[in-house]
């Protein structure tokens, strides 16, 4: 097997991270910033209803941590026009907090699935980090999601570490720092590590604040409200 030799002088390894805006690669890429050495964080373009805020909010993020931040399109994804994501004729589903452990939240996911979103996105952040010498693509995969997304468990960042171990000259892998945790436990490090919980986007929909009825919209303030931090995001969602 092929070794990472994307180090700089000091033995830190170099990462590019993969961040949306979102609770989970925020506080992933804020645990990497304490561990490595994030060359760019990344956010991607690729027709979502939301990709507007959704930049905007990762530029903040990026600016909080002293991380540069690098906007990537791929319009030709959006125009694939399947899902509530990127179809605007399609209506987003809403769900309560009760939906959450049960079947609605599993039709829910399906109708905002994306194909092969999350297997194109590692990639295209693998091509960049090649390139700019760095040997980690950190994203923010994680227990909670996982249950809903297959591409968000370890069985999915293994099996993509195998492919890259082979397709990258310098064996570059995938990490997520939250890939265990739930939505809460999220909160709660990120909270720890100093991450810029206030400047998340999470929604679907896309408008300037969360709509507060979708399923992203759901989780983030059902684990804000249990960890005891709502009031560092509450102003962020229509009232």
């Amino acid at each position: 097997m092929r070794r990472s030799t994307a180090r700089r002088s000091g033995g830190a390894e170099r990462a590019v991270a993969l961040v949306s805006g979102g609770l989970d690669s925020t506080v992933s890429l804020a645990a990497a910033a304490q561990r490595v050495e994030v060359v760019a964080a990344v956010t991607v373009r690729y027709g979502q209803r939301a990709e507007t805020e959704e930049v905007k909010a990762a530029r903040r993020i990026a600016k909080a941590l002293g991380v540069r931040h690098r906007v990537i399109s791929l319009p030709w994804l959006g125009r694939l026009g399947t899902g509530a994501l990127l179809d605007p004729s399609s209506t987003v589903p809403t769900v309560r907090a009760s939906d959450l452990t049960a079947g609605r939240a599993r039709e829910a996911s399906k109708a905002v699935w994306v194909p092969n979103r999350n297997g194109l996105l590692v990639n295209v952040a693998a091509c960049l980090a090649e390139a700019w010498g760095a040997g980690v693509v950190v994203a923010g995969f994680n227990r909670e999601e996982a249950a809903h997304f297959p591409d968000n468990g370890p069985e999915f960042v293994r099996a993509v570490n195998r492919a890259l171990r082979w397709s990258t000259s310098n064996a570059i892998r995938v990490v997520s720092y939250v890939q265990d945790m739930t939505k809460r436990e999220m909160v709660e490090t990120g909270s720890r590590l100093g991450a810029p919980l206030d400047a998340l986007y999470s929604c679907y929909v896309g408008g300037p604040l969360h709509c507060g009825r979708c399923e992203s919209c759901v989780r983030l303030a059902q684990a804000f409200r249990a960890a005891g931090k709502w009031r560092v995001l509450q102003h962020r969602f229509a009232r």
